[in-house]
């Protein structure tokens, strides 16, 4: 079985698998890295890492789109034309036509990222102009998301042409340690519509709907199951988050992450409970175990050796 089928078999069921996954989802922190260069960590490319650490290989396809600073509906009339370009997309389709035959033999696991209706106005304003646009610019924050919505549709009307994802992800960061950064009016008249389509597009293609929020989800998780939805990452444990919990209230989620990331400077012990804290969930489907956000630099090469260690042990079946 390859680690593709493997990654199928866990998220989305079928069983068969001789093991469960092991994935690290987002690359390490630069200062991170550094640390465990200095510690004996070979200089590796992100792909080479993984197989050093024998971790299966997920490749992300990240579709950024420029966001140049505007101010007002001016601005954005002016850089509109310079965003969504049919030269962006020709670029993505590209590398997916480079990653096709690997894909198809089964070498890697592909996450295919785009920029979300909260985080493309935000690059686009600034955080705290952002905030204000919702009641201050309203007409210009629907034009914005509609022009996203239309070139995401494109995009993946392109991009499947060549390659079907194993799962999709909405770049959105809109939750932070205490739920999150928008009223859920605010989510239903200025988000849901642009997701709606996305999630019928992505179900005609049976690609896992996921949306990359950091922080507290819980509140934000039956708003988005709502527009079709199926999954989280990364899952923040030290902000509150509980995927055993989630597990129970949504059995249907999909969740990527999980892993406190902060018991990993901790020894061996603290490593170990919080691997038997998502043991049965990891076994029970739906769910992969992986760090929950990038291993940070208080983490040192032996620590991250260790939990290497420890996950090919957990990932055992």
């Amino acid at each position: 079985m390859t680690e593709r089928e493997i990654f199928h078999a866990a998220m989305l069921g079928g069983g068969g698998a001789p093991r469960l996954p092991r994935i690290e989802w987002a690359a390490w922190w630069d200062k991170t890295i550094a640390r465990w260069e200095g510690e004996g960590f070979p200089k590796l490319g992100w792909e080479e890492s993984q197989r050093h650490f024998g971790l299966d290989i997920m490749r992300c396809l990240w579709v950024a789109t420029d966001a140049p600073h505007i101010a007002d509906e001016a601005d954005y009339e002016r850089v509109r034309d310079h965003i969504f370009t049919q030269e962006r997309i020709a670029s993505a389709v590209a590398h997916a036509q480079s990653l096709q035959a690997g894909h198809a033999r089964g070498d890697f696991t592909l996450r295919l990222a785009v920029d979300g209706f909260f985080w493309f106005p935000r690059r686009l304003f600034g955080i705290e102009p952002h905030m204000y646009a919702f009641y201050d610019s309203p007409e210009l924050m629907h034009r914005i998301n509609s022009d996203l919505l239309a070139f995401h549709l494109r995009l993946l009307d392109q991009l499947f042409a060549v390659v079907t994802p194993d799962l999709f992800n909405l770049a959105e960061d809109m939750s932070y340690n205490h739920g999150p950064m928008l009223s859920q009016a605010c989510f239903e008249e200025f988000l849901r519509p642009y997701y709606l389509p996305i999630a019928e597009k992505l179900k005609a293609h049976g690609v896992p709907f996921f949306v990359d929020t950091d922080g507290l989800v819980d509140q934000l998780v039956p708003w988005l199951l709502e527009t079709g939805v199926e999954g989280f990452l990364p899952l923040e444990r030290q902000s509150g988050v509980d995927v055993n919990a989630l597990r129970a209230k949504y059995p249907q989620l999909l969740m990527l992450g999980g892993y406190d990331k902060m018991v990993m400077h901790q020894g061996e012990a603290a490593m170990r409970a919080e691997f038997e804290r998502l043991l049965p969930l990891m076994r029970s489907g739906g769910f992969v175990a992986s760090v929950d956000h990038q291993t940070p630099p208080g983490v040192s090469f032996a620590d991250y050796q260790l939990y290497i260690q420890l996950l090919h042990e957990y990932t055992e079946l």
